[in-house]
């Protein structure tokens, strides 16, 4: 099977730009990534294969290369951290996609919907421990705890969003803690341990790690706005999933907050037996109040936020790609 794009048309530029500059180093993250998971087993190195084409945009290695570029030079430790990282991200994924029941993923099928669920939660387990193995082969205690500290995060973020299923009083406060957690640690993590290996002073790694923070904020709050008005064939992914599966994101809950008397009810209906007729019933709705462009407001808000943090980095490629990846995360369309 042909791998598909892993980028959109708009953020081919920017992509290419990144490759120029460190497209070496992606590439190694890439190869230590393989060799890491390799296996034995033809069964395993099936899925392995399959997996290839499931991933994503690759984001967080890119975050550990151009902060540690921006901050001085990138070596072998930063490419086997940005490997480790973007295992633990994938691992996520492919657990994702069995509590969304979702059947494809960057065009392709995923891995529950392909083989089994207890295939997709043995490989997500796979994925963790070889991520946290590759760690520990650095040496450095410090990046095993961030990393280890990080990864807690992001499950305890996926369970509180669990446990929040079906509530409808949910805040927004609530919410972005919720994201910060299971999204934007790692791309926090990311940059701060790409910063910090380049040699990078206590409060440069502190706002590199913010800038990882504010991004991956505004990175999900884009992801939830592309699964309500999102197109399918666009971003190759299973969308709808959320009001499937009764979680609310920020346009919802700024649609509940600006609702009264029978719209509320109606919205509060709809939102209460989700079936396939509720994303589009839901869509006016959101237009009509204004919270689409809330959402989209609020990533904006999250860019530049994330933008003023790398005001403590001195002007370079690696700076001005990193500025304008904050720009993209808010605008993609897949």
């Amino acid at each position: 099977m042909k791998t598909p794009p892993r980028f959109t048309p708009s953020s081919a530029p920017l992509m290419a730009r990144v490759q120029g500059l460190v497209g070496e180093s992606l590439r190694r993250v890439e190869t230590i990534f393989a060799e890491e998971i390799s296996s034995r087993s033809p069964y395993v190195r099936e899925i392995l294969d399959h997996l290839a084409g499931y991933r994503g945009k690759r984001m967080r290695p890119m975050l550990v290369l151009l902060s540690g570029q921006a901050c001085g030079k990138v070596g072998d430790a930063h490419c086997m951290l940005a490997a480790a990282i973007e295992m633990i991200h994938t691992a996520t994924l492919v657990h994702d996609d069995i509590l969304d029941d979702a059947t494809t993923r960057r065009h392709v099928a995923t891995i529950n919907s392909r083989w089994t669920n207890e295939t997709s939660v043995l490989l997500g387990d796979y994925l963790f421990t070889h991520a946290f193995h590759l760690t520990s082969r650095l040496g450095d205690a410090a990046a095993c705890r961030s990393i280890g500290r990080a990864t807690n995060l992001v499950c305890e973020g996926e369970m509180s969003q669990i446990g929040e299923r079906g509530n409808l009083d949910l805040s927004e406060e609530t919410y972005l803690e919720i994201i910060e957690g299971k999204t934007a640690e790692l791309c926090a993590v990311a940059c701060e341990l790409g910063a910090r290996h380049s040699g990078a002073s206590e409060d440069v790694c502190r706002e590199l790690d913010g800038y990882g923070r504010d991004l991956g904020i505004a990175f999900q709050i884009a992801d939830d706005l592309l699964d309500v008005v999102g197109n399918e064939r666009q971003t190759g992914k299973t969308l709808g999933s959320d009001l499937e599966k009764q979680k609310l994101t920020l346009p919802i809950i700024h649609l509940l907050a600006h609702s009264e008397g029978t719209q509320a009810e109606r919205v509060r209906d709809l939102l209460s037996r989700p079936g396939p007729q509720a994303r589009e019933e839901l869509l006016p709705l959101l237009v009509a109040t204004g919270s689409l462009d809330y959402a989209r407001t609020r990533a904006v808000e999250f860019t530049v936020s994330a933008r003023q943090r790398l005001l403590c980095l001195p002007d370079s490629p690696a700076r001005q790609l990193l500025d304008e990846m904050a720009d993209f995360v808010a605008i993609r369309s897949a």
